[in-house]
């Protein structure tokens, strides 16, 4: 079969830098699997991307759809004939959905029965003719943020300029918003010009010749390799940071590197201020020395070539000059600004209309990391020191360092409170009851940091729980989930033994306090619940734990967060080994029976009928005493599997639902008892051992 290589570009206005590798990898999977419902084979997708453009490169692809041979399946022959031997209607409109007329019927036996089969043949369809559905892709693409221009109705994340759409030499015909599609693209847009793609196959030389470096990976290993470059020139340590490297990589189309110089006063400002002020403002690149301190140079890149490039470095420097200046400036006049007054601005400055101030937040916070301090039983400077840090932790927001760079918020916090005599625990945890701020950040590492955060975000979390603002779909506007991984992940790192439930519940006391609450405290403590059982079991699914087993340790309920986590390390380890079901088996059969038991009471030995009743009892107050001391959760897993040979000899001379009302219930309450004991480990009786 004859193949063509395919070329397919949108040019566009300038998109935003953070759309764009969402928007390519997204092309190019609905493409390929667009080829694939459609049998048309080619042999590999290459895209390309930059601020101004989406394309990809489709080699070999062929010319025709591949013939269809297929078998189709009707209706039993006991339905497909008539009792006289005619086709049944059935049997008509089988072979006329298929295309086919009754006489290609042929029966085929399955499993014993007869069943119509029809062959059919469905000759491909040239694939030039498919090619302008192309254009359906291009407009079905979805993006965070959509705009709309001139006077047509596509709304799109910027306006389509041009089109490139090539299979071979020949130009595949169709229109979007007035745009034809053609062979004329365009380069860089001061370096380059308009240009006629001679084939799809040089694409990217031909790119090349205009100042643009499509393939954005290699405009990304060529920017690292600017900045080792001038790393050793001028033997400086340029950290990279991935996501600013990334974001820069899709502002540019050809990148040139250079540095600028700004004024050593500066570097008396905080390190974190400069820095931001780099990064996040300017997309420049911090320097440091070898030793790793912070250097008075900053490298950036360009979207040009080297042309007057001490000119550019000039211009840089001017403006980064402004920008630390007022820098100086507001860390300056933060220098006078009194905790106490920060904390009387907070009443005024509101969190969130139904929820209060930032202040009402901060006291509730305090509240609660008193309690959650009390059950951690941290020693006396821990307390006071988390105590305090919630005091005075939303105080930096008021600063106009914090209000110019919010994503400073805790770090400013932190260097203002040493600055103003607080403790350097006390700073230390305004800093960490932020951790983790994202995916790739840690968790706090002090006590009272720790307590800070998980009381922080569990308050913001039952907060909009409480005012029906809960996560839905995509949408999690607050990054509650976010949140909730973040007390999960720092409970599981310090190995608190501090149950969900118990957090949640204190929370939930807190914002009922406080008048916020819109639903019953029930329901928004069951729906909270859920939320964070789900948290847990995201973890889980990163960790490769089974999804029965998943489920069998979350149904036990949200206790000890890093010991669940054990337990299903364990079960995980045990599903396979021998002997694994007989043991989930015996323990299930005492959870199916328990739950049969409304009211429970005491375990009268008195009532014991058999040695068997006898026995399980012993070793159950064994188990039970081991387990109440603590235990690692293999030794548990391995002790209660230890009861499987009493269970099961119990059931094999016990009858649990006797005809004597107290023996009956004397024995639930011995199930019951047991049951408690087994779902510690887990809801086993949701373990598949089939």
């Amino acid at each position: 079969m004859s193949k063509r290589d395919l070329l397919l570009e949108i040019g566009l206005e300038e998109m935003p830098a953070r759309f764009i590798n969402d928007s390519i990898r997204q092309l190019s999977d609905k493409v390929e699997a667009w080829l694939s419902s459609n049998k048309i084979m080619f042999q590999n997708i290459q895209v390309f991307s930059t601020p101004r453009r989406l394309a990809l490169f489709i080699s070999n692809l062929a010319e025709r759809q591949e013939d269809i041979h297929e078998e189709a399946k009707g209706p039993a022959k006991k339905i497909a004939l008539t009792d006289t031997g005619e086709w049944s209607k059935a049997a008509a409109g089988f072979s006329r959905g298929q295309g086919m007329k009754v006489d290609d019927i042929y029966f085929k036996e399955i499993n014993g029965v007869e069943y119509a089969h029809v062959k059919k043949f469905i000759e491909g369809k040239n694939t030039a003719e498919l090619l302008p559905e192309l254009k359906n892709i291009i407009m079905g693409l979805s993006f965070p943020k959509n705009m709309r221009w001139a006077d047509e109705e596509l709304r799109y994340i910027r306006p389509i300029k041009w089109i490139v759409a090539m299979f071979g030499k020949d130009i595949i015909p169709f229109s979007i918003t007035g745009v034809s599609t053609g062979k004329q693209t365009k380069g860089h847009r001061f370096l380059g010009g308009e240009l006629e793609i001679s084939a799809p196959s040089n694409y990217e030389e031909e790119m090349l010749g205009q100042y643009v470096v499509a393939d954005s990976e290699k405009r990304k290993r060529a920017i690292v390799s600017q900045l080792g470059e001038i790393e050793k020139e001028n033997s400086w340590v340029i950290p990279v940071d991935e996501e600013l490297l990334d974001e820069v990589n899709n502002l540019v189309e050809y990148p040139t590197a250079l540095f600028g110089k700004f004024e050593d006063e500066f570097l008396n400002i905080p390190e974190e201020v400069l820095i931001t002020s780099m990064k996040e403002h300017q997309r420049y690149f911090p320097v440091k020395s070898k030793e790793g301190d912070l250097l008075p140079y900053f490298v950036t890149v360009r979207n040009g070539d080297q042309l007057h490039i001490e000119k550019v470095a000039r211009g840089n420097e001017k403006v980064l000059r402004a920008r630390l200046a007022d820098a100086a400036f507001f860390y300056k006049e933060d220098q006078k600004l009194r905790i106490e007054t920060a904390l009387n601005k907070l009443k005024t400055v509101v969190y969130h209309e139904e929820i209060g101030t930032v202040s009402d937040k901060a006291a509730r916070v305090r509240k609660l990391a008193n309690l959650v301090s009390d059950r951690l039983a941290l020693t006396a400077d821990a307390k006071q020191a988390a105590d305090r840090a919630a005091e005075i932790s939303k105080f930096d927001l008021v600063t106009q360092m914090v209000y110019e760079f919010p994503e400073l918020q805790g770090i400013m916090g932190e260097k203002y409170a040493l600055q103003k005599g607080e403790s350097p625990s006390v700073a230390k945890a305004i800093n960490e009851h932020y951790m983790p701020r994202n995916a790739e950040d840690g968790t706090a590492e002090s006590d009272a940091g720790a307590v800070l955060a998980i009381a922080e975000k569990m308050d913001t979390i039952v907060s909009f729980f409480a005012i029906g603002v809960i996560p839905s779909g995509s949408q999690d506007p607050y990054a509650l989930r976010r949140q909730a991984t973040g007390i999960v992940q720092t409970l599981i790192n310090k190995q608190w033994d501090l149950p969900l439930e118990t957090l949640i519940g204190l929370s939930l006391n807190l914002t009922q306090e406080a008048g916020i609450i819109k639903n019953t405290s029930e329901d928004v403590y069951q729906q909270l619940l859920q939320f964070f059982g789900l948290r847990i079991k995201h973890l889980l699914q990163e960790r490769g734990i089974r999804y029965d087993i998943i489920d069998a340790v979350i149904g036990s309920g949200l206790r000890n967060v890093p010991g669940l986590l054990e337990k299903a390390d364990v079960l995980q380890k045990k599903k396979d080994e021998q002997g694994f079901k007989e043991s989930m088996e015996a323990l299930s059969r005492i959870l199916n029976i328990a739950s049969k038991n409304e009211a429970r009471g005491d375990i009268r030995p008195e009532l014991f009928e058999n040695e068997q009743e006898k026995a399980l009892y012993s070793r159950y107050l064994d188990c039970a005493k081991k387990e109440e001391a603590g235990l690692p959760a293999e030794e548990f897993y391995e002790l209660l599997v230890s009861l499987s040979p009493e269970i099961n000899d119990y059931f094999d001379h016990t009858m649990v639902m006797a005809d004597d009302q107290a023996v009956r219930e004397n024995r639930l309450n011995q199930m019951a008892g047991l049951a408690d004991l087994v779902i510690k480990l887990a809801k086993v009786n949701d373990i598949n051992v089939k």
